[in-house]
């Protein structure tokens, strides 16, 4: 959305060099999160049901939202905006035996997640503004390649303004695998 708002990060910089009033979401509540998902060329079954308790329990005093960009989603974390950015597509694929062969299929012959240069920008952002970002297993982003679009470079993401509702998200999203796998 063209709006003339920047957001400037340098890694192992103090805070961010250029950008809006970061106000991170003090929520620690699944039932009370405003949220986003990545969901084009994800099939739709699947990732509903990893998401499913995550849309579920917020569906009445949260939202949950699909805006079409991770950077912009994530840097919707940043201003407040939304608590959190939830992506488990790459996850999916690794995990659950016969998924890679339905992103094909909803992907027109491709499996598509999100790149790094997807995330990288806005992750450096959330990260020098305090909030939590790893990939859907928990584990850090901080030694993935910058650059790359094959279906080897793709990463699940979770970030989240505070640990709290991040640890809540990621026990949610092994509930929601362990589930896909019957």
């Amino acid at each position: 959305i063209p709006s003339g708002v920047v957001f400037l990060a340098e890694k192992g910089g103090a805070g961010l060099a250029e950008a809006p009033p970061v106000r991170l979401s003090g929520n620690e509540r699944l039932d009370r999160m405003f949220w986003t998902y990545g969901f084009r060329g994800r099939p739709a079954r699947a990732l509903t049901e990893v998401i499913a308790e995550l849309i579920d329990t917020s569906s009445v005093g949260g939202g949950t939202f699909d805006l079409g960009s991770a950077a912009f989603d994530m840097t919707r974390v940043a201003t407040g905006q939304l608590d959190a950015y939830v992506e488990p597509g790459p996850r999916m694929v690794t995990d659950v035996p016969g998924m890679r062969e339905e992103f094909k299929r909803v992907g027109k012959g491709a499996v598509l997640n999100n790149s790094p240069y997807d995330l990288a920008g806005a992750a450096l952002v959330l990260e020098q503004a305090g909030a939590v970002v790893t990939d859907a297993y928990g584990a850090s982003l901080g030694d993935r390649l910058l650059l790359g679009s094959g279906e080897e470079f793709q990463m699940s993401i979770v970030a989240s303004a505070n640990r709290r509702l991040h640890d809540q998200i990621l026990r949610e999203v092994d509930r929601g695998v362990t589930r896909l796998l019957g």
